[in-house]
C-alpha cells in the first residue's frame, strides 16, 4: 500500500485548478502537466498562459475557492485525491492520457477527485468492473444488473456506475447486497444530491464504497457533465457491461468510450423488440461490444476464467502499482533489453526532462529501472505491461 501524501500547496492548487475549468480541460490538464500544479495555478492567476489554456479559464480563473472546498470536503466525510498522492489510480487512468495524446477528443484525465467514503481509491479500481444501462430500465434489465453486480462483488471485483435511475441503481443495489464495494461517479458536485431520489442510496454507496466526481462542491447537475463523466466510469474499470441502452444513451457514449480506451466492452442481449435493448443489440452487431448472457460470460470476457461464486484469488499487485502518473509514463519509455539516454525517455513519454530525470533514481531505488553506461532501461522485475493489465 502506498502511503504517500500530496504537499498541502499541491492539493490547494489542484483544488484551484479544478473549478476553473469545465472538464475535460485538455488544455490546462497538459499545462499542469508540463509546468507542475503550483506553477501552472499561479501563472493561470495571473493569466500568463497560451490562449488555449486562456479560453478554458478565462471565465472562472478569478474564482480562488480552493480552501473553501477543501475545508467543505473535510465537513462532509470527503477529500481531494491528486495524482501525487499514493492513492491516485494512475495505471487504469493511463488510457485517458494516452487517447488524448493520439487526437482523440474529450478524454483528458481528471486534474483531481473528489471522493467521499473510506476506501483506496486505488484499491477500489482493482478488477473493477462498470456496469450501466437505461433510466427507464424494464424489470428484466434492472434485475439483471442486479444479479450481475452481486455476482461480481462475490468474485472481488468492485461494481462501479453512475447512481442514476434504472440501471445505475440496480447495479448499486446488487453491490450493497452482497456486502460491496460498489463505486458511483457522479456528474455534479459532492453535495448535490442527484438524483434526489437516491439520496439514501448515495449514502450507502459511501458507507460500504466510494461516491466520486472531478466536478467542485456546488457544481449542479447538467446533460454535458453526465456526458463527460462517462469517461471516468470507463477509465477506471477494466470492462463495462451495457445492459440496456437506447440508440442513442448515455449507457451506449461510455460503451464507445471503453472500447476507444481499449478496455473490455460487453452488453447484455434483451427481447428482440425492446427499444431499450436495441443500443446494446447494435453494439454486438457492430463487434463494438462482447455478447454477454450470464455472470460466468462476464467473467470470462474480462479475463477471470475459473472464477466462481465461492470466491476467486486476488490479482496480485504489479510491481508499478503505486506509481504517479509520471513514473508510470516514464516507467512505460523504458525497455528490457536496450538502454536508453534521458533525452529519447523524455520523448517518447512526453514528460520534461529535468522531471525524467528525477523519477529514473525513484524508479532504481524501486528496483524497477536500472542505469547502465548506455543509459536506463527496465529490471526483469519490471516487464513491460499492457495498459489493460495484460503481460
Amino acid at each position: 500500500m502506498n502511503e504517500r501524501r500530496a504537499d498541502p500547496e499541491i492539493r490547494l492548487a489542484r483544488a484551484y485548478l479544478l473549478r476553473v475549468a469545465e472538464p475535460p480541460a485538455t488544455a490546462l490538464a497538459a499545462f499542469i502537466r508540463s509546468h507542475g500544479p503550483l506553477e501552472a495555478a499561479k501563472l493561470v492567476r495571473e493569466g500568463a498562459c497560451p490562449n488555449s489554456v486562456l479560453s478554458e479559464t478565462a471565465a472562472r480563473r478569478t474564482l480562488d475557492f480552493a480552501e473553501r472546498d477543501l475545508a467543505e470536503a473535510a465537513r462532509r466525510g470527503a477529500r481531494l485525491v491528486v495524482p501525487e498522492d499514493g492513492e491516485w489510480p494512475a495505471w487504469p487512468l493511463l488510457p485517458l492520457d494516452q487517447a488524448t495524446a493520439r487526437g482523440k477528443p474529450g478524454l483528458s484525465p481528471p486534474i483531481g477527485l473528489w471522493v467521499r467514503g473510506d476506501g483506496r481509491l486505488d484499491e477500489a479500481v482493482v478488477s473493477a468492473v462498470a456496469i450501466v444501462g437505461a433510466r427507464a430500465a424494464t424489470g428484466y434489465g434492472e434485475h439483471t444488473a442486479t444479479e450481475l453486480a452481486y455476482g461480481l462483488v462475490r468474485n472481488g471485483m468492485p461494481v462501479f456506475s453512475g447512481a442514476a435511475y434504472g440501471i445505475d441503481g440496480a447495479a448499486h443495489r446488487g453491490a450493497i447486497a452482497a456486502g460491496g464495494p460498489t463505486a458511483a461517479v457522479l456528474g455534479c458536485g459532492l453535495d448535490a444530491g442527484y438524483p434526489a431520489g437516491h439520496t439514501a442510496l448515495l449514502n450507502k454507496i459511501a458507507a460500504c464504497g466510494l461516491v466520486i466526481s472531478e466536478y467542485p462542491f456546488g457544481t449542479p447537475p447538467a446533460r454535458h457533465r453526465f456526458l463527460v463523466r462517462n469517461r471516468l466510469i470507463a477509465g477506471l474499470t477494466e470492462g463495462t457491461v451495457v445492459v440496456e441502452a437506447g440508440i442513442r444513451s448515455g449507457a451506449r457514449n461510455t460503451a464507445t468510450t471503453a472500447g476507444v480506451l481499449g478496455k473490455v466492452v460487453m452488453a447484455v442481449p434483451g427481447p428482440v423488440g425492446s427499444s431499450m435493448s436495441a443500443g446494446c443489440h447494435q453494439l454486438i452487431r457492430e463487434s463494438a461490444a462482447s455478447l454477454v448472457g450470464s455472470l460466468d460470460d462476464v467473467l470470462e470476457t474480462v479475463g477471470k476464467l475459473g472464477a466462481s461464486l465461492a470466491g476467486r484469488t486476488p490479482r496480485p499487485r504489479r510491481s508499478t502499482d503505486g506509481l504517479g502518473e509520471e513514473a508510470l509514463r516514464v516507467h512505460g519509455a523504458l525497455e528490457l533489453r536496450e538502454a536508453r539516454y534521458p533525452e529519447r525517455i523524455a520523448t517518447d513519454s512526453g514528460v520534461p526532462i529535468d522531471r525524467v530525470r528525477s523519477v529514473l533514481p525513484e524508479l532504481e531505488l524501486e528496483g524497477l529501472a536500472v542505469r547502465s553506461d548506455d543509459g536506463w532501461r527496465l529490471t526483469s522485475r519490471s516487464r513491460p505491461v499492457s495498459p489493460l493489465g495484460g503481460a
